[in-house]
């Protein structure tokens, strides 16, 4: 057997596995050919992507740095010094932990050092804007814990704190949750912190969409009011793919615990080094120009739907996602959401605050601007992505609009991102960038 390469070699793996090459390839292809507007996706830089294919994915290190359960782990003992570092200094936390493979995997320690099964958890409602791991029925929160749900006003879309606080002193949650996946207004972290201080809670913050607008400075941080925060390293954070916890010196013991051993092993040594890389980025003049232009496009964005009929929920975002009521076009949002799949317009059906449809057809689609701000787009082409977006959820059907056909669009959305690449394409060592 010949001695293997120490890095990406990407010329090898065309040659070794053909298939999963093309696969890759194929997948750039697709990014780079479309709108990329789901909300929870981001492109990661040629460093973050470097880091992940490197020999430190070899590394077994369960434990912490220096006290680990094997030898040889002095170098990823240092990238991990590193991801922890510079995530308290962005971020101004006491304590972090970047082991987590994911958000959800963040979220579960989070439950295991501060409740016991059946203990009552107060978080935002899941067809409001809230998260499967913050207390769904079908997911573990909901199975292991009393999930009681706190909603949106009707009237203006947005939390309503009286619910909140009365649903506190009813129910005396061992947990509050502050946080959403399709929620697009801003939280106000004090008057959670006051609530879970009232009836003696933890107050935890899952700021997994939000976490990159942050460190960019382009929204609060809830660092300074909550006891534990947890994030996702990707979606605007523009990370590798993983979770990572933030939290008061008090709790740093038991957030560890609950990470190693309770609920995971060995971790992703090359995933936590691509962390570090990710925050060092984030902590750049250049990342927090990046954040407020999310912002702005998002805001652009949603202006723009809303011009094609698609209402904004609670009137507009402070954040990097739109959620849009479509049924005015005479459609749901799953439908819409197949409609700019086939015109390579990539975005989510998403359930609007008291939908009358069904959660499978929802009244509602969700995007997001951070993956096209990567890119490059500006507040001058959302413009344009509402047009394309109203076209192809519009095509074919009876109307004033110009009837024209998914592959025109197609064809329309690929001249639009063509200058703007998410990935080069000159042979295939550009996967690094």
């Amino acid at each position: 057997m010949s001695t293997p390469q120490w890095g990406p070699n990407w010329s090898a793996l065309e040659e070794i596995d053909p298939e999963i090459a093309g696969i890759v390839l194929s997948e750039r292809d697709r990014l780079n050919g479309g709108l990329q507007l789901i909300a929870s996706e981001n492109f990661t830089s040629p460093a973050v992507l470097a880091v992940l294919g490197s020999t430190l994915s070899n590394k077994y290190a369960e434990g912490y740095p220096g006290n680990r359960f094997y030898q040889g782990c002095e170098f990823v003992d240092a990238a991990e010094r590193l991801a922890v570092d510079r995530a308290k200094e962005l971020f101004g936390a006491n304590h972090v932990n970047v082991q987590p493979h994911s958000g959800a995997s963040a979220n579960l320690a989070v439950y295991a050092a501060f409740a016991q099964p059946d203990d009552p958890v107060l978080a935002l409602s899941l067809p409001h804007g809230g998260h499967l791991t913050h207390g769904a029925r079908i997911n573990f929160s909901g199975a292991w814990f009393t999930a009681v749900p706190y909603s949106v006003n009707r009237d203006t879309e947005m939390i309503d704190y009286d619910e909140v606080r009365e649903l506190a002193r009813l129910h005396q949650p061992r947990i509050i949750v502050c946080g959403a996946t399709s929620y697009s207004r801003e939280m106000d972290y004090a008057i959670f912190r006051e609530i879970a201080d009232e009836i003696d809670a933890i107050l935890w913050v899952d700021a997994a969409h939000i976490m990159g607008l942050v460190a960019g400075q382009a929204i609060p941080s809830p660092v300074p009011y909550a006891d534990v925060v947890t994030t996702t390293t990707h979606k605007t954070l523009r990370g590798p793919r993983g979770g990572m916890i933030l939290c008061r010196t008090e709790h740093a013991a038991a957030i560890d615990r609950a990470v190693f051993p309770f609920s995971q092993s060995g971790p992703m040594m090359h995933t936590i080094a691509a962390k570090a890389v990710a925050l060092q980025e984030a902590a750049t003049p250049d990342f927090r120009t990046y954040a407020h232009s999310v912002v702005e496009n998002a805001r652009a964005l949603s202006t723009a739907l809303e011009g094609h009929g698609m209402r904004p929920i609670s009137g507009g975002t402070d954040t990097h996602l739109v959620v849009c009521d479509v049924s005015a076009l005479g459609t749901d949002g799953a439908d819409a959401e197949t409609r700019c799949a086939q015109a390579n317009i990539l975005l989510n059906k998403n359930a609007i605050p008291f939908d009358p449809l069904p959660p499978r057809t929802p009244s509602g689609i969700r995007v997001g601007t951070a993956a096209l701000t990567t890119q490059g787009f500006g507040r001058d082409d959302m413009s344009v992505v509402a047009d394309l977006i109203a076209a192809a959820v519009t095509a074919g059907k009876p109307g004033e609009r110009v009837d024209v056909s998914l592959a025109e669009i197609a064809r329309q959305v690929s001249e639009f991102v063509a200058d703007k690449p998410a990935y080069a394409v000159e042979g295939i060592q550009s996967l690094q960038g």
